[in-house]
């Protein structure tokens, strides 16, 4: 999700009541039920919360092509029970070697890359991601974690109502014009709600990945069906670019918000934004004000732009052009930065600060029975990315580099072998260990901090507008999470280009909202747009998995503007 330019979506043919799902032995939350048993199959065989996460994500590569795939990148964070350490995953790709501003500009390519366009193929990280976090983390081996995301692409399976509308339009924008994208349609259509839908393809790939990990796809045939496709559609990726790349392992990033530790990737990728939001909300009476008036929206709002105004500048590649870290997550930073919020009228299209110092997309979530937990994100970008299937192997290659900016002097400007700015962030929530732990939980540890949270919200730019909104619900409002889920949201837009001055910024607001409240956010300055149907998709599909810390327990939700669910064991 999060590229502009959709077509209108049909209104949503149902709704329904879910309630918080309840467990203790382990759980997973994702928005593709046969993905979630998936992951569960992988924890009853034995293996833990990195396993299942895995398991699940290969999964969602067969059932929702619509947003993910190991055609694209995947970032996780893990918490590990015994230690009570969080670990960052960052399973982003790279630009091509051969890629550079001169060329782009030789080519005649303006103020940005087409969204689909084979230029704005990086290397498909998700993959060798998938690999390491297994390894580092999990206890089975690939061929087994892989096992139920074979059978459902060999055998087929039925496709939900949710993901058959937006694999529909996704034929349209991408596969119908995309080398080899016709691989995945039926006959030159997409498939119906209820139809199964078999991918051999894919099934071929991910045996090849169980047997040969992830130099198996990096390197060999599969690496030069992937380089021939890119370049016969005018790309430069090449089979070097493969084989060079690594995921990288990194220190989670986080600030504290009401007692509570919020983690997050660093940059390249945008959790960041929710950061700086909740360090300047934090000075804030939320709890007193109700979640869905105009007054608390209205802060959350200016929070969240003047959040986006310094990462939208300062997230890049780390390797390239490091942020000032320590800096931007000061609680004296956020002090000043809060002195731009006027309580009575917006603030457009603040400017980035100067701090002194030093899209189309899946989440899922699980935690194991030992309290071990993964939070992970999996995307192609926009949908289908750019809709070109390497030859017989059944997924579509990612449009990530989309992303990056054509201005020479933006720290997130493209250059060979760089990451781009990622909207895809997975989230975490710890907090103190209780003084007089339990005896029903010895799996708490004695140091770090006990797992409060772990929980995301996909969808291109709005996924940290989501984390803040869907954190302040459980935090401020003690939601669970099936309720915290439900809340309407919404959406700041005009976000999807990086260059801050041609940026028109709105409001979305999701029904539900009040019409008082639309009318004083109006009033105040806000741009206010209302959407429903089918095109509250815009706001994201979250999945939160809360666990008690004396108990144990395990509470799930499942975003209802998803296909998916939480299950336990």
């Amino acid at each position: 999700m999060g590229l502009p330019g959709v077509s209108q979506m049909s209104d949503l043919v149902f709704i329904s009541r879910r309630s918080p799902v309840y467990g203790r032995r382990g759980m997973v939350a994702t928005s593709q039920p046969l993905a979630v048993a998936a992951g569960l199959d992988v924890l009853a065989a034995g293996g833990n919360a990195a396993d299942a996460a895995v398991a699940t994500a290969a999964a969602l590569n067969v059932t929702e092509p619509t947003s993910t795939g190991i055609g694209g990148d995947c970032f996780a964070l893990y918490y590990e029970a015994a230690t009570g350490h969080v670990t960052a995953l960052n399973g982003s790709g790279r630009a091509p070697a051969a890629l550079t501003l001169d060329r782009l500009a030789r080519e005649g390519f303006g103020a940005a890359l087409p969204p689909f366009h084979a230029h704005t193929i990086t290397v498909p990280g998700a993959c060798a991601g998938w690999c390491d976090l297994v390894e580092r983390h999990g206890r089975l081996a690939m061929s087994r974690v892989l096992t139920p995301a074979i059978r459902l692409a060999e055998e087929g399976f039925p496709v939900a109502p949710i993901t058959a509308h937006f694999w529909a339009r996704g034929v349209e924008r991408q596969l119908r014009n995309a080398l080899g994208g016709l691989e995945l349609t039926i006959a030159g259509r997409a498939p119906h709600a209820g139809e199964i839908f078999r991918n051999p393809g894919l099934a071929r790939t991910l045996r090849i990945v169980a047997e040969g990990g992830k130099l198996a796809f990096y390197q060999g045939n599969i690496a030069r069906d992937i380089a021939a496709a890119v370049q016969a559609s005018g790309g430069v990726l090449d089979e070097q670019d493969l084989a060079e790349h690594r995921s990288t392992w990194e220190e989670a990033i986080s600030t504290t918000y009401r007692g509570i530790r919020l983690w997050e990737c660093p940059p390249n990728g945008q959790g960041l934004t929710a950061l700086l939001a909740l360090n300047i909300l934090e000075a804030f009476d939320l709890r007193g004000l109700d979640p869905l008036s105009p007054e608390r929206l209205h802060l959350q709002i200016e929070a969240l732009r003047i959040a986006f105004a310094d990462t939208r500048w300062f997230v890049a590649d780390p390797a390239v052009s490091p942020a000032p870290l320590d800096a931007l997550l000061s609680k004296d930073y956020a002090a000043e930065r809060r002195k731009l919020i006027d309580p009575r009228r917006a603030t457009i299209n603040p400017i980035h600060g100067s701090p002194t110092g030093g899209s189309n997309t899946v989440y899922l979530t699980v935690v194991d029975g030992e309290g071990n937990a993964c939070s992970f994100i999996n995307s192609n970008y926009a949908g289908f990315g750019t809709g070109i299937v390497p030859s017989g192997r059944g997924f579509t290659l990612q449009n990530r580099g989309h992303n990056f900016s054509l201005e020479p002097n933006h720290p997130n400007a493209l250059a060979p072998r760089k990451r781009p700015y990622h909207t895809i962030i997975p989230a975490l929530a710890t907090r103190e260990i209780p003084k007089q732990p339990s005896r029903m939980d010895p799996s708490a540890p004695q140091t770090g901090e006990i797992l409060y949270a772990s929980f995301g919200v996909m969808g291109g730019f709005m996924q940290p507008q989501g984390h803040v909104q869907v954190f302040s619900a459980l935090v401020d409002d003690a939601e669970t999470p099936q309720a915290a889920l439900d809340r309407a949201r919404f959406c700041i837009t005009g976000l999807d280009s990086l260059s801050q001055q041609d940026d028109v910024e709105g409001v979305a607001l999701e029904e539900g909202i009040p019409a008082a409240t639309s009318a004083v956010l109006q009033e105040m300055g806000h741009s206010v747009s209302l959407v429903s149907g089918m095109e509250r998709a815009m706001f994201g599909r979250g999945q939160v998995i809360l666990r008690d810390a004396v108990t144990g327990v395990l509470t799930g939700g499942s975003d209802p503007r998803a296909d998916g669910c939480a299950m336990c064991l």
